[in-house]
């Protein structure tokens, strides 16, 4: 690879898919953002060789301000770089199985707000109670209790606030429990969960989030990716795709 352009080209997804397909095989270097392993998948299956980038080793080649080609350059450039570290394209499995962690998560931020949300609420009228999702039950004991002070509309209020945290805590509970068959089914997630400390939420994480082992030389290297890993270009934006080609 020289680093001389042979041709600079702005192309729609359609017509970036249609292009690659017809191109000879060839290097496609990209930024790992959260349809690079797709797009990766795809170009492999027209017989490309396939690089991702993390964004923070592409960004210092920025030289411009930042757009669609001015990334596809930086990208360019970063790659030729001899000491350039690539992240390894995800499977279909492993995005799915990663939907499935950030689905939980969401959940899980959604039912704090709703906790948080009835405390405040009978913080209101004088009810203090601690933090900690196992504190709801006190919440059903004070509404239940007859001699109860609360007003009834907020005591309407606080059943309503429970039936949502008690909704949201069955659509985490179901996530868990397919995680957990999940982490039963890969061979990685297994062999992890033999590690003291290591359940099969954290297991199958790892095996969803992360590269194959063989990426890493020791475990400080793994250490060091956990610490440094960031977002998940070929250049491509809301708009379309541009594509620069480099000798």
């Amino acid at each position: 690879m020289t680093g001389q352009v042979k041709f600079r080209k702005k192309l729609t997804r359609l017509q970036f898919r249609q292009f690659m397909a017809d191109h000879a095989p060839v290097i496609v270097v990209m930024e790992a953002c959260g349809s690079a392993s797709y797009w990766a998948r795809e170009m492999s299956q027209f017989g490309h060789e396939v690089k991702l980038i993390a964004p923070q080793y592409v960004r210092p080649f920025v030289k411009r301000q930042k757009n669609d080609m001015a990334d596809a350059e930086a990208i360019v450039i970063a790659a030729q770089r001899p000491e350039m570290r690539f992240v390894e394209p995800k499977t279909e499995e492993q995005q799915a199985r990663a939907a499935l962690f950030r689905a939980r998560e969401r959940l899980v931020h959604q039912r704090t707000e709703l906790v948080n949300a009835l405390r405040g609420l009978l913080y209101e009228f004088g009810h203090v109670l601690p933090q900690g999702i196992a504190q709801i039950k006190r919440v059903a004991a004070v509404l239940d209790d007859p001699a109860c002070d609360l007003p009834t509309l907020v005591q309407e209020e606080c059943r309503d606030l429970l039936a949502q945290i008690s909704e949201q805590t069955a659509r985490i509970e179901a996530r868990t429990r397919l995680a957990k068959q999940l982490a039963e089914q890969t061979d990685t997630a297994r062999r992890l969960q033999t590690m003291p400390g290591v359940g099969p939420l954290t297991a199958l994480a790892v095996e969803a989030f992360g590269p194959t082992m063989e990426t890493f030389r020791r475990g400080r290297d793994f250490a060091a990716w956990l610490g440094e890993n960031g977002g998940a270009k070929v250049g491509h934006g809301s708009g379309g795709m541009s594509l620069l080609r480099a000798a």
